[in-house]
């Protein structure tokens, strides 16, 4: 297939390339980057070259998208093809369309540039379900995940725009600490393994990477999700505020996804409904200069998808949203602890060494 390249540094001008970086929110999350800091440097200290992969893309004007061996691209459920877009689900109850790669991709870096809108008339929170993005070893399986299947094995980025687990807690008249409520829409990541289930009921918050909230319905300007797999590392970011400026979402290192996957998109609605609609999926082929270990570690099959060091990420994760007052005294009674430790050591060791020199006399 044909491939158009383009300079990293040289991006169409629709799509935002000035990049507006967000500070880590705990310690764990800094100690998680700071392990696997020696094997993940970040992307931009690095020349990359884009190819635009058009078989693994999907824009205007569709051409033969749905129509059985004339399309890289297969539609499913109620997805629909417009002048416009690609509408996974109109704003009507209990809907899921999807729309599925029927090529599997075996590129070892890539980024995927994807142009969406999401709008309805529902109001603040009377609305869903969301959509989500997928590079998955199975594909056009119907399923409760954003209209995928559960239990899925690869990569999911979800746009949520429900928030399941705050009604529920509203609905037994509890409420949310200030430390892990968060605003919806909401953008997060998760990579399953064919045996990890997406919870449902909690937004996805027990295997979810990283997010952030992404404020995207009923807006009158575009709005870009971007999703960067390179040297082990994913990468999120957005563009929903219409200036041309893509904001971190998320960016983990020791990320280990098989090659041979989909890429799809799939949205669901339920009680509440939306337009779920895609204008268009870039997928771009990343050339990067690699050391001889980092060519050795790309050499590797990957089987299985997997996260290194994941646990350290989630206590990370469980203290995102400390406040300043409770991270000040957390580090000041962590240096005080150690200092005491230290303290009663050398004690310790005098009383130790006075009495080993007792012996000699």
């Amino acid at each position: 297939m044909a491939t158009v390249s383009r300079n990293h540094h040289h991006r169409e001008s629709k799509i935002p390339f000035r990049r507006k970086k967000m500070p880590f929110k705990s310690l764990w999350t800094f100690a998680f980057l700071i392990l696997t800091a020696s094997r993940c440097f970040a992307d931009d200290d690095h020349e990359m070259e884009e190819f635009l992969k058009r078989e693994f893309s999907l824009s205007k004007p569709y051409q033969g998208v749905g129509s059985l061996g004339s399309s890289h691209w297969e539609l499913m459920g109620d997805a629909m093809v417009t002048t416009d877009q690609v509408r996974l689900t109109p704003d009507m109850q209990s809907r899921q369309g999807a729309v599925w790669s029927r090529i599997p991709c075996h590129l070892n870096d890539w980024e995927m540039q994807v142009h969406f809108k999401i709008h309805g008339q529902g109001k603040k929170n009377l609305n869903g379900d969301g959509l989500a993005i997928w590079y998955t070893k199975e594909r056009m399986q119907k399923g409760p995940v954003f209209g995928n299947m559960d239990n899925f094995t690869g990569l999911g980025v979800f746009v949520d725009t429900y928030p399941n687990e705050e009604k529920h807690l509203e609905a037994q008249k509890k409420r949310y600490t200030p430390r892990t409520q968060r605003i919806f829409p909401f953008v997060l990541a998760m990579v399953g393994n064919g045996s990890i289930s997406y919870d449902h009921e909690r937004d996805g918050r027990p295997t979810e990477l990283g997010g952030c909230n992404a404020m995207v319905r009923n807006l009158k300007h575009d709005t870009f999700l971007f999703i960067r797999y390179i040297r082990r590392r994913l990468t999120v970011m957005i563009d929903i505020d219409g200036q041309h400026e893509w904001r971190d979402c998320l960016d983990i290192p020791g990320v280990r996804l098989p090659q041979g996957y989909y890429f799809g998109a799939t949205a669901i609605t339920g009680d509440l409904s939306d337009n779920h609609d895609i204008i268009s999926l870039k997928l771009y082929q990343l050339t990067v200069l690699r050391s001889q270990k980092e060519e050795e570690e790309a050499e590797e099959e990957i089987t299985i998808p997997s996260v290194d060091n994941f646990e350290l990420l989630r206590m990370g994760q469980t203290e995102e949203g400390m406040s300043g007052i409770a991270l000040f005294f957390t580090v000041l009674f962590s240096m005080l602890g150690f200092i005491f430790l230290i303290v009663i050591g050398l004690v310790v060791y005098s009383h130790w060494n006075e009495s080993r020199r007792k012996r000699f006399y």
